[in-house]
């Protein structure tokens, strides 16, 4: 273990030292309790096996004989029993306790660990994010955190343990007899060497496994996310067989992690079991020539027992935390990610409410390196105006939205809002002043209620219904059994396109922010829906600024200026009667989606008198 993996594992136990420290007590009092048992056995065998017949100490003869056990032989029986039992129950006690300590210590690191991941993830640049595979976060959350949860809850005190049975045992084997105490001890280095070989030779297995199963959730994350579009293709073969390539590749390294086990376990049970051995032969040679007696020989054989498969269990201890390095590793490299706003200049002083003025200066970004999305775009948006984003595909609107919410940072040009630097102000506020619905409206798996309420904490029901009614979705859910205790499903499956699209709009309206942001909100709503949706955003315009982004010029048409994007860049600006008398690419699109409608309104009332003829 690297000193920095020490030093990460000594950082998690802050706080919990103390706890740790009282566990570690009290398994050194267990431990010199119960070592007492052996003491008493080998007294109880030499007294049984003297030449002139038992006999018990005159403390102990006084208390059987007012117990009414007059017997020397039954005096020397029953004190050793009840001498052991109780220095095994007050041990047994004080193992209780190590345990509890040491697992409310560790399941309060685990819980600040999750916690501390849980935000850090929550703060990750979205560029970082955009690369990362969601299964392998949720593996590394959940599997890895566990892994270190089990190492500091058993093995960390483990470790402890083995170290102060040694250093307890060892005197006393000495003090019966030396001679003997170094054939007790003559394999010990060479179990504990094996046991550290084999942390070192595992710990790259446990890192392959790890990897392995995070892509095997990986693939499990993506379909269950995807189940529909795997079914509407008729892919449910070919993600079959992708999702058994990933679990035979996990299979595959979990069984190579089992036969290493396995063979550590039988190479390591066959060393103690020659340990024992030496033991119990060299004792009855040495008995039998009258060196040793035969209490000391039991001694002997208990101390050992109580040594050696500890330290053989060692191996797993070294196991287990070969595995908490692996898994540590892997959150360290989660933790490691700079969050967003980390290295930021120092913020400025910002206003309590933006009054939504915008004022965009040759501006150029780019997701990766030299692909620029946008490429210096000015433009300038007065507070309470609306204005619509209009472009092909590509052309960098949802770009210039990501901006204005610092999803991403630029690094040329200049984004100001209500005069001060875009980059100055804390990413925080910028949002808070901001309402957005996404090109992808996401809602959680919660009630209706708790999703429109999701815009602004503490909102009222009246507040929440008139959110939804701008939005046009109020009806809607006034439709559904439960109402807008109507519980959707994950990402919102359960309701339809467009029903999602509404309530996320309701979300941002019930926020009521300086900022309205659209993006291509519109697109599963019907025209009537459209027409209601904008006139409610429509008798905001004056006291809150709108941006619209649509691919519909219907949509566009009442916005106080639009903009035309293509390839990064606004080529065409202004009202949309100005635009659609100047040549360029606004009038053509007009004419076209205008030529569409004709078309389509032409097709369907064909087709409504051919029904009707006789």
């Amino acid at each position: 273990m690297s000193t920095s993996e020490r030093r990460t594992l000594w950082a998690l136990t802050r706080g919990e030292r103390l706890r740790y420290g009282g566990a570690i007590a009290a398994m050194a009092v267990g431990i010199v309790t119960i070592f007492g048992a052996p003491l008493v056995s080998r007294w109880a065998v030499d007294a049984l096996l003297a030449a002139e017949g038992p006999v018990a100490p005159a403390w102990l003869a006084r208390i059987g004989e007012a117990l009414g056990i007059g017997s020397p032989l039954a005096q020397v029986l029953v004190g050793a029993g009840a001498g052991i039992l109780l220095l095994t129950a007050i041990g047994s006690a004080f193992h209780y306790l190590r345990g509890r300590w040491a697992a409310q210590a560790s399941e309060a690191i685990t819980r600040d660990l999750r916690d501390r991941l849980f935000l850090h993830l929550a703060r990750l640049p979205c560029a970082h994010l955009d690369r990362a595979d969601t299964g392998d976060l949720v593996q590394r959350c959940t599997s890895d955190v566990e892994t270190v949860r089990t190492f500091l809850s058993g093995q960390v005190v483990e470790v402890g343990r083995v170290a102060f049975l040694l250093l307890a045992v060892l005197p006393i084997l000495v003090w019966i007899d030396p001679a003997m105490a170094a054939v007790a001890v003559a394999l010990f280095p060479a179990i504990l060497g094996f046991a550290v070989l084999f942390f070192r030779r595992i710990k790259d297995v446990f890192r392959r496994t790890d990897e392995a199963e995070g892509a095997l959730t990986t693939v499990l994350q993506e379909n269950l996310t995807g189940i529909r579009v795997v079914r509407a293709f008729a892919r449910q073969e070919f993600e079959t067989a992708k999702f058994a390539a990933r679990n035979a590749a996990f299979r595959d390294e979990t069984q190579r992690l089992i036969r290493l086990l396995g063979a550590f376990w039988t190479s390591s049970d066959f060393l103690c079991f020659v340990q024992l051995g030496l033991v119990l032969f060299a004792g009855a040679q040495w008995t039998l020539a009258g060196r040793l007696s035969v209490g000391d020989l039991q001694a002997f054989l208990m101390y050992e027992a109580m040594v050696v498969w500890p330290l053989r269990h060692l191996g797993r201890v070294l196991a287990e935390l070969g595995k908490a390095v692996v898994s540590l590793g892997r959150l360290r490299e989660i933790l490691g990610v700079p969050e967003e706003g980390e290295g930021d200049r120092p913020a400025a002083a910002a206003p309590v409410f933006l009054s939504g003025g915008i004022d965009v200066e040759r501006l150029s970004f780019a997701y990766r390196p030299g692909e620029p999305v946008l490429d210096d775009v000015t433009f300038h948006l007065r507070p309470g105006e609306t204005i619509a984003l209009l472009g092909p595909p590509g052309s960098g609107k949802s770009a210039l939205i990501h901006v204005l919410l610092r999803l991403y940072d630029y690094e040329r040009g200049s984004v100001r809002l209500d005069g001060l630097e875009l980059a100055s102000l804390p990413r925080d506020y910028v949002r808070s002043q901001i309402g957005a619905v996404l090109q992808e409206p996401f809602l959680f798996s919660r009630t209706l209620r708790a999703n429109v309420a999701f815009g602004r904490a503490g909102a009222r029901d009246d507040e929440i219904v008139r959110a939804a009614s701008a939005a046009a979705v109020h009806d809607t859910i006034a439709g559904f059994e439960r109402g807008y205790d109507t519980l959707v499903g994950e990402r919102g499956v359960t309701l339809s396109g467009g029903q999602r699209q509404r309530v996320a709009i309701a979300r941002a309206l019930l926020k009521d922010p300086p900022l309205l942001i659209l993006d291509d909100a519109l697109s599963a709503v019907d025209t009537r829906t459209e027409t209601d949706i904008l006139r409610a955003i429509d008798a905001r315009r004056g006291s809150r600024t709108t941006i619209l982004i649509t691919h519909r010029l219907s949509a566009a048409v009442g916005a106080d200026r639009i903009l035309v994007l293509e390839r990064g860049r606004i080529v065409q600006e202004g009202p949309h009667a100005a635009l659609a008398a100047a040549p360029g690419p606004y009038r053509r699109l007009w004419k076209i989606q205008g030529a569409l409608e004709e078309d389509l309104v032409a097709s369907l009332a064909a087709g409504g008198a051919a029904g009707g003829a006789p």
